[in-house]
């Protein structure tokens, strides 16, 4: 049997949404023919709701999609961390229980790594699970979780040995989060939004089925997650595949519309969050320093940066459509990405001036601007701060000696923490 091609793909789905794509669907109902029949994610493997294509052959598949503007699979938020990490770790029970649902976006996912008390370095986490009669009991905290108040479950990085070195007495689980024993607080934040959340476990209950991976691989499995994260943050992937437009009519548009708002609400600052570098060039005009030769210059270094992230960004992408494993591009994309945040929030100062400041409706651009710079410093903190991105590039790209660490030889018990009053 010859390998396919792109042609024959493209052909091949053109035919089948022909056949198939209905927007009068329910949206789950139509997720679901496409969980099954494996065009939803067609570089899954085939035993998993996908079609083991590669992934150049994948990207055709959804530009087919786009070209007729039929709805693809859930992607917002976490589900597709949690779908790649479960691909990659998973049992085949765990992979039959979670990911169509993913797919189908029935169930909504939250990460729970960060910990108040040990910041970036995660594998310091001191959350703890201990086995008892056969099932995993939770106590601890976890912070900046965002989405926690709307997720059904949770990537959860817990300890399950006190007794090795930090790293190796990590295990992974997924818990679910509607459950005794499992508290959720919004933060609220200096920008006036609640993304993110503190979570609090007292003796929640996890199945001794949902450990991801072996005991003790979890942070082998995290690392999985996080290079999926920084390759979906570098890729700027928040929202899923919206399909042509919002004009469209059918059950299964209207049905996205609303689930697409939903999830906006919760990242709308999101793009603020990024600078807003596109916004530079309109504010100066409307401010008359169009021809300020200072402002010009910052502009020009700005957009400069700004361009050249996007073309890490698209090296991130084009690795992931040759199959590759996610590697450096998206520690390198998250790095830039904080530099042209930053150098946005300062040329956004240096057009606006001090009303750069000011929010209300007679404010530049009605408070959009206070909003940005109010909101760029997340930018270096969310994903893995700069400096954690800094050491990934030094130590595994550079080849740079690694950063001397302490009391990675003892028992974690035995280590000196940071600790929480």
């Amino acid at each position: 049997m010859s390998e396919p091609t792109e042609e024959s793909i493209r052909a091949e789905v053109s035919a089948w949404l022909k056949a198939n794509w209905n927007p009068d669907l329910d949206l789950v109902q139509w997720r679901s023919l496409l969980a099954d029949t494996g065009w939803g994610m067609p570089s899954w493997p085939k035993e998993w709701y996908g079609k083991g294509l590669p992934a150049s052959l994948a990207s055709a598949v959804q530009d087919e999609f786009r070209r007729i503007g039929a709805i693809g699979v859930a992607r917002s938020g976490v589900r597709l961390l949690a779908a790649g990490t479960l691909l990659e770790h998973g049992s085949d029970a765990l992979k039959k229980k979670f990911l169509r649902r993913i797919l189908t976006g029935e169930d909504n996912w939250c990460q729970l790594f960060s910990e108040p008390g040990s910041g970036s370095d995660l594998a310091g986490a001191m959350t703890r699970a201990d086995l008892k009669d056969g099932k995993w009991i939770i106590n601890g905290q976890k912070v900046w979780t965002s989405g926690a108040h709307h997720a059904q479950y949770g990537l959860l990085l817990a300890r399950t040995d006190w007794n090795v070195p930090k790293h190796q007495g990590l295990s992974y689980f997924i818990i679910e989060m509607e459950k005794p024993g499992v508290q959720v607080q919004p933060l609220r934040q200096m920008n006036g939004h609640a993304t993110f959340n503190q979570v609090f476990f007292t003796d929640a209950v996890v199945p001794e089925e949902n450990l991801v991976g072996s005991l003790g691989e979890g942070w082998k499995v995290a690392t999985t997650t996080l290079m999926h994260e920084r390759r979906l943050a570098a890729d700027g992937i928040i929202t899923g595949l919206p399909g042509k437009g919002g004009k469209q009519t059918g059950k299964a548009y209207e049905q996205e519309r609303t689930e697409t708002a939903k999830v906006n609400e919760l990242y709308k600052w999101y793009p603020q969050r990024a600078g807003r570098p596109d916004l530079v060039i309109e504010r100066a005009k409307a401010a008359g320093k169009n021809n300020d030769p200072v402002v010009r210059q910052e502009i020009a270094k700005l957009l400069t940066m700004n361009r050249a992230a996007q073309w890490t960004a698209k090296r991130a992408r084009a690795a992931a459509q040759l199959g590759r494993v996610p590697g450096p591009e998206g520690s390198l994309g998250k790095l830039v990405g904080s530099h042209v945040a930053r150098a946005s929030a300062y040329v956004h100062t240096l057009i606006n001036d001090a009303d750069a400041m000011l929010t209300g409706e007679d404010s530049p651009m009605k408070g959009l601007i206070a909003e940005i710079l109010v909101s760029t410093p997340a930018a270096s903190i969310a994903g893995g701060t700069d400096e954690i991105q800094r050491n990934i590039i030094s130590e595994r790209v550079l080849g740079m000696p690694k950063e001397p660490v302490t009391g990675l030889d003892r028992p974690y018990k035995d280590v000196p923490k940071n600790t929480v009053s």
